[in-house]
């Protein structure tokens, strides 16, 4: 039964995601796009992260696939981690949240400038540059602590960080190329993943 929970409560966390994706997308449409870097390399990263965040999970929880590899924890453990995993995936989707509302039409899922780009340095952008991935890194620490298994558990993570070495710099070089010494200074009073309290 604990493990039934785990895995409804890793469930519903996704779908409040997906939904709370589909709503700003479909809310702001699709953007005029002024400026476009992404490459096959960047689609076949993002899609690698799709499939550690999604599709591993569940095979995992449809078929009986990968049980050979669960934590097998005692139940007292389990429950703390499920417990622990759930807070941060609410403080995850909190973010990915506020991201998108605060982003609004400056949004764009792949490495794009939309016309009439602003800068958005307000709210959860005034210490994080990039709140959206802090997200997604805490949906993956959540994933590995609700889906108690050695390949589901950490399959977004490890699966997504080869993306987000390779996107964030080429994020930060887009915007410093758009917004200039405007992005400079915002870089030197912000962290990158975690926020930056003091300058």
């Amino acid at each position: 039964m604990l493990d039934f929970g785990l895995k409804a409560t890793w469930f519903a966390f996704v779908v409040v995601g997906a939904v709370i994706r589909g709503v700003y997308v479909r809310r702001h449409g699709k953007p005029t796009i002024s400026d476009d870097l992404n490459t096959g390399l960047d689609k076949l990263l993002l899609l690698l992260s799709g499939v550690g965040m999604q599709l591993i999970p569940i095979v995992y929880l449809l078929t009986g696939w990968l049980d050979f590899v669960d934590y097998g924890l005692p139940r007292a453990a389990s429950l703390a981690l499920g417990v622990v995993g759930a807070l941060v995936f609410a403080v995850g989707v909190w973010l990915l949240w506020r991201s998108h509302a605060e982003l609004g039409r400056n949004f764009s899922p792949t490495l794009q400038i939309v016309e009439d780009h602003a800068l958005v340095t307000d709210g959860v952008f005034r210490r994080i540059r990039h709140p959206m991935y802090s997200a997604h890194l805490l949906w993956a620490i959540a994933q590995m602590l609700l889906l108690q298994n050695w390949i589901a558990g950490p399959a977004f993570l490890v699966l997504q960080v080869p993306l987000y070495l390779r996107r964030i710099p080429a994020e930060e070089r887009m915007m410093l190329e758009q917004f200039g010494d405007e992005y400079r200074e915002y870089m030197g009073r912000t962290g990158r993943l975690f926020p930056r309290f003091r300058r």
